[in-house]
């Protein structure tokens, strides 16, 4: 039953892949496709999600705390690699964004397949906290030096689904919400975003990024896929949080890293090829690994 809730989400990345490989419908609509969402579409879904959740509930103070200890802990560990083993900016950038960042679009429809509303509105609070948080230490472990302050707002700031995120914050902490009809118009937005977001994670898989570093791909690869969400569930309980927000924490632990990390890491001179390797590989493997992770926390 799990496997059959889950398996349109896989279909519809090899179907962006098999789409690209035909040239169907062109070299120019991936990208173009894949910007609408990043900066319309996917930002109206967390608009729509944040506006009217009652912020106010401990609950989900309480998830969003669970989410920042949750990164900080994995990205600590990593922090300790160059003390083991020396590794410039350029690599250790894309390792920790192998390890702390995550496939919103991935993420967001597992759980939409697997509780729905519920667990939406929780991801959207754990999305307005981690979002922020993954961008701004993979910004810091790019730099060669941590990156200047100036260079890191900027780059917080223009965010489109950080700003997306404070916007939903600000619209539910008014009491406003989105009146008039707003709401329905930037839902229906929103619900565009998956499946298409989808269809672009597939058509941006690189094989040809996975000729080398096996090694170093299989490691980053078992860390994201299996070691993050182990320690999610162990800090959710930790921290008390309900059924549906340890799925919401597990799910975003166990999906792969972004695929906007290699473009991230391009703009900063880090070593895109391994980048590239880490989001492919992880992407593939994810299709026997989230089943796995999702049987072990119970979601039948």
């Amino acid at each position: 039953m799990l496997l059959i809730s889950i398996w349109p989400i896989f279909a519809l990345i090899c179907l962006g892949h098999a789409l690209v490989r035909s040239g169907f419908p062109g070299p120019g609509f991936w990208p173009m496709a894949d910007r609408l969402n990043y900066f319309l579409l996917f930002p109206a879904l967390l608009v729509s999600s944040l506006a009217e959740a009652p912020v106010d509930d401990p609950g989900f103070l309480r998830l969003g705390g669970t989410a920042i200890v949750t990164i900080l802990i994995a990205a600590g560990f990593v922090a300790l690699l160059p003390r083991v083993r020396p590794l410039p900016a350029a690599r250790f950038g894309p390792v920790l964004q192998g390890v702390i960042r995550f496939n919103t679009y991935l993420g967001l429809s597992t759980l939409a397949l697997l509780s729905g509303a519920p667990a939406i509105e929780r991801a959207a609070i754990y999305l307005a906290i981690a979002v922020p948080l993954v961008n701004l230490l993979s910004i810091l472990a790019l730099g060669e030096k941590g990156g200047s302050l100036s260079l890191v707002a900027r780059t917080v700031l223009r965010n489109p689904l950080i700003l997306a995120c404070l916007s939903g914050f600000g619209l539910a902490l008014s009491g406003i919400g989105l009146p008039l009809g707003t709401g329905s118009f930037v839902a229906l937005m929103g619900q565009a975003s998956l499946p298409l977001g989808l269809l672009c994670v597939g058509a941006a898989l690189t094989p040809t990024s996975l000729r080398g570093d096996w090694a170093a791909l299989a490691g980053i690869g078992a860390a994201r896929l299996l070691a993050m969400p182990v320690l999610a569930g162990a800090v959710g309980h930790a921290f008390g949080l309900s059924e549906v927000e340890i799925m919401v924490l597990v799910v975003f632990s166990a999906v792969p890293t972004a695929p906007t990390a290699y473009a991230l890491t391009r703009q900063m001179n880090g070593d895109a090829t391994l980048m590239a390797g880490i989001v492919t590989t992880q992407t593939l493997a994810v299709i026997a690994t989230l089943p796995l992770v999702l049987l072990v926390i119970g979601v039948q």
